[in-house]
């Protein structure tokens, strides 16, 4: 039975606000995602970045069969004891040389603890749908976006963003927003996949983290007002319900990429499928 290790570097507040919105931390949600895609498999969630949070020796990261990393609001720019530890547990899982994913801030930790570097966003978030992300030439025969067609959307949110892979990594796919969307980190004994967006979350989770986030979308300038927010937040969470809808798909300009959940998540099977390569 595969055993994974899930690191969620929200800190406590942060993960009991995640609770009182969406339900679950985002370590929680992984473990969801994971059981429903493998039926079986045991889960163990961490938080590195606690004060409290139990560090783990390369040995024992060693005995998982993969680590994933969630995301979260750290700033993985700041210099904070928070973050410093944060770092050190993923330069640890790179020396264990168990296969690691990460989405959104987890691709942001494993790009700086290999050396790379992150920045806030220079003009503008990226919420709710990254649009028309595509491979680069090397993306398109990497197994972590076999399936991928040339083109797609998925769902995202952020404010940061990698400004330089670290040496040994391999940029997969980019979009208009974001240079780095996908990519590959090579690093001491281990392999990270990593992408920008959230192929994990269902598409409610989306919607809550946007209605909660209207104020500071209208101030980005991406929703003229709180209200059309709530709707398009709206609109999300109904689709959530019905991902065949195809006026809900119009009305939010997606397709099956980003609409079904089995399409939706491809990276992450992708990276479950290839598990024992990637161990070496």
């Amino acid at each position: 039975m595969p055993h994974y290790l899930i690191a969620q570097s929200e800190l406590p507040e942060e993960r009991e606000a995640r609770r009182r919105r969406a339900g679950k931390s985002s370590g929680e949600t992984y473990a969801a995602t994971l059981e429903q895609m493998q039926p079986g498999i045991e889960t163990t969630i961490i938080s590195p970045a606690d004060d409290a949070g139990a560090a783990l020796s390369t040995d024992r990261l060693a005995q998982f069969d993969a680590v994933f990393l969630t995301g979260s609001p750290m700033h993985v720019y700041d210099d904070s004891p928070e973050v410093r530890r944060q770092l050190d547990f993923m330069t640890q899982v790179f020396a264990a040389g168990t296969p690691s994913f990460g989405s959104c801030a987890g691709l942001q930790i494993a790009v700086a603890a290999a050396g790379g570097r992150v920045r806030e966003m220079p003009e503008r978030m990226e919420a709710g749908i990254a649009r028309r992300i595509t491979p680069s030439e090397a993306g398109r025969s990497h197994p972590l976006l076999a399936g991928r067609p040339p083109s797609w959307d998925a769902p995202a949110i952020h404010g940061d963003e990698v400004e330089q892979l670290p040496p040994g990594a391999t940029l997969l796919a980019s979009n208009a927003v974001t240079t780095v969307q996908a990519a590959e980190i090579r690093f001491d004994r281990g392999v990270f996949w990593g992408v920008q967006y959230h192929p994990e979350l269902a598409l409610r989770e989306i919607a809550l983290a946007i209605a909660a986030q209207a104020d500071d979308l209208v101030e980005a300038g991406l929703a003229d007002r709180a209200e059309d927010v709530e709707a398009w937040s709206d609109d999300l969470d109904a689709l959530y319900e019905a991902p065949h809808d195809r006026a809900l798909r119009w009305r939010l300009g997606v397709d099956g990429e980003f609409a079904e959940e089995r399409l939706r998540r491809r990276e992450i099977a992708n990276f479950l499928s290839n598990l024992s390569a990637l161990r070496g």
